[in-house]
């Protein structure tokens, strides 16, 4: 009877043990929960290092000049301070400076987003003499570096009348060129070849033609890629600063450009203001506040494309940069 019962025992150990090791190792050892946790804690640290700036940005961004001295005050600040917004706000001259940062890059943008989807069908899709040619053409023009042929492209605007506007960047990307116009050709060039040759056939044999088989069907299901062409294009638009300082001259100044010259222009606001009696200087909460203004539609764009940019990125696989 002892026996039996130093059986049952050691059986019950048994099932025991690999019961916890099946929660602890999973099944086929990679869904148990030191896996899962291992996974997670890789995750949540490779995400801190890429969200640590836009986290220290928003503290340092609230924080009153008290807080900002107070080294016991580290990311949460004891209350939230938002006059050093409304200070960067008149500083950077939000509105006006938005607007030219718009027009500067959501049209251009949008010029790239429908020329380069013409032209990337075209070359996905279509047979004709010299396409290996052109493609060599286009990676030609994506190699050769800007500071190249920045020089021949200002005289040409320049004796065309389009400098202190925003058609040194639009004309181009009308013309599925612009800046990094031959990426988004090869995006939408590796995107069209998925889309099945059955569909085509069918939308041809309900008699529609080339064109109409593009805008009618093609593009609807191109949705993703759309979205990203766009994001992206007008994300590098927006942070351009060379080109455009070159191109807008003094007549237009966009957001990031205003940031250059944030310290200069708030001495020169506020250099005269005082509070109890002491002068205004500018303090890190206020850079950050103006960093902040200036990234925050960036960061309200990206948040409502999120979905549609991690699909394109799956399919074609880019990482952007």
């Amino acid at each position: 009877m002892e026996h039996v019962k130093q059986l049952l025992n050691k059986a019950l150990l048994i099932r025991l043990f690999y019961r916890g090791k099946r929660i602890l190792l999973g099944r086929q050892g990679n869904d148990g929960i030191i896996f899962k946790l291992f996974v997670y804690g890789l995750l949540i640290s490779v995400g801190f290092v890429y969200l640590y700036p836009i986290l220290y940005l928003v503290s340092q961004s609230f924080k009153s000049l008290p807080d900002l001295l107070d080294p016991t005050v580290l990311w949460i600040p004891q209350k939230l301070y938002v006059q050093n917004f409304v200070q960067a706000y008149k500083v950077l001259d939000f509105m006006t400076s938005f607007w030219t940062s718009v027009m500067n890059s959501a049209l251009p943008a949008i010029g790239q987003t429908v020329s380069c989807a013409i032209i990337g069908y075209g070359l996905a899709k279509f047979r004709f003499p010299g396409k290996p040619v052109i493609f060599g053409l286009m990676m030609i023009t994506f190699i050769i570096p800007t500071q190249v042929v920045m020089i021949p492209l200002f005289l040409l605007f320049q004796e065309y009348g389009m400098l202190g506007s925003s058609l040194p960047f639009i004309v181009p990307a009308l013309l599925g060129q612009g800046i990094k116009g031959v990426l988004f050709i090869l995006i939408y060039t590796q995107f069209f070849r998925t889309i099945p040759l059955s569909l085509e056939e069918a939308a041809q044999m309900d008699g529609a033609g080339f064109i109409r088989t593009f805008f009618r069907i093609i593009l609807p299901i191109s949705a993703p890629a759309l979205v990203v062409v766009f994001l992206f294009s007008m994300v590098w638009h927006w942070n351009e600063t060379y080109l455009t300082s070159l191109y807008l001259g003094e007549n237009l100044t966009t957001l990031p450009l205003k940031l250059k010259t944030f310290n200069d222009t708030y001495s020169r606001m506020y250099s005269s203001v005082t509070t109890a009696g002491k002068q205004q200087n500018i303090n890190e909460s206020i850079r950050m506040a103006g960093t902040l203004l200036i990234v925050l539609p960036l960061l309200i764009l990206y948040l409502f494309a999120q979905k549609r940019f991690t699909e394109v990125v799956d399919k074609t696989g880019i990482t952007g940069e």
